[in-house]
């Protein structure tokens, strides 16, 4: 199995060395003085937006049944003058155009984040907590998106489509560490505790081909997650594609093995579907990312609006 050992097998859920009652994982390496470290070397004079746009047709996991983005007027200028629901009369409601909207999305559509209760195995997600305790019928009442604390961290961009001499990388393509490794020292950058590692493979290419961009995604293995997070203390691994993890699964009894050894295992949280392309073009590597995911109570994934400033040489 290319890129694969115990590590997607164990079937056990880590343990945090923050404590039992930790649910936050690796986040915990965002301090006052990580935060002061990164923001003194910041360029605020150069700002890349990693996001993607919501919009209706983005891609998203209908095959799986959740929910399309769905954006609709809640209220219109000539619709609140009919229907006066502001109470406020006809003459008032011409006088003043109000319009509002309302919106429904899987919260693990474009630019998000996965929280540690996304995935886990059978009854345990990380540090141990239980389904049978901790998840109500609506959602899950511990590592909630809720509680991820504002992002501020060193990020590394790994070129991986770059290194190749490629625009995107074939569909379903590994991505293990030795290539990890050989990028790295190719760019002349490390990752570091602490760090996010944000994985380019070029799909952003096919991001507006709905069917190409959800289906056999290039992307890492699990010896790749454990380079970067167990050999060099990467807190959050992010990458531009739809899972982060290569698709389909070379592992027969586990579909998502990197996702489940960074959440479960590792208390490493991912990012997905970032837009690493200026950056790429541009070839930044070394950034400060700041960013945050909404506040959704019990959240298994939010959506977030990553940004990215150059940092100046230490």
């Amino acid at each position: 199995m290319d890129g694969y050992d115990a590590r997607a097998l164990t079937g056990k859920v880590g343990k945090s060395p923050w404590g039992p009652q930790d649910q936050i994982g690796r986040l915990n390496l965002i301090t006052a003085a990580s935060r002061q470290a990164v923001m003194a070397r910041a360029d605020p004079t150069r700002v890349y937006d990693l996001a993607t746009t919501y919009k209706i047709g983005m891609p998203s996991w209908q095959a799986w049944n959740d929910p399309a983005y769905q954006i609709w007027m809640t209220h219109t200028p000539p619709g609140t003058a009919v229907d006066n629901v502001t109470a406020q009369g006809p003459e008032m409601n011409r006088r003043i155009g109000y319009s509002g909207d309302g919106i429904q999305m899987y919260t693990h559509c474009g630019t998000h984040l996965d929280t540690l209760n996304h995935f886990g195995y059978g009854d345990e997600i990380w540090n141990g907590f239980k389904v049978s305790e901790h998840l109500g019928s609506r959602c899950w009442d511990i590592c909630g998106a809720d509680l991820v604390p504002p992002i501020v961290a060193r990020a590394v961009l790994l070129d991986v489509a770059g290194h190749r001499g490629v625009d995107v990388l074939p569909p379903g393509e590994h991505i293990n560490a030795a290539e990890l490794e050989a990028v790295a020292q190719a760019q002349g950058v490390e990752v570091r505790e602490g760090d996010v590692a944000m994985i380019r493979t070029g799909r952003m290419h096919v991001w507006d081909d709905f069917d190409t961009f959800m289906s056999h995604a290039p992307g890492i293995t699990v010896d790749a997650a454990a380079w970067l997070v167990e050999g060099h203390g990467a807190m959050i691994v992010g990458a531009d594609n739809l899972t982060l993890e290569h698709t389909p699964s070379a592992v027969p009894t586990n579909y998502e093995p990197v996702h489940l050894y960074l959440l479960c295992q590792q208390g490493a949280l991912i990012i997905e579907v970032l837009d690493l392309e200026a950056l790429a073009a541009d070839k930044v590597y070394e950034v400060a990312f700041i960013g945050g995911p909404l506040k959704l109570y019990g959240a298994t994934g939010s959506p977030i609006r990553p940004m990215a400033m150059p940092l100046r040489p230490a």
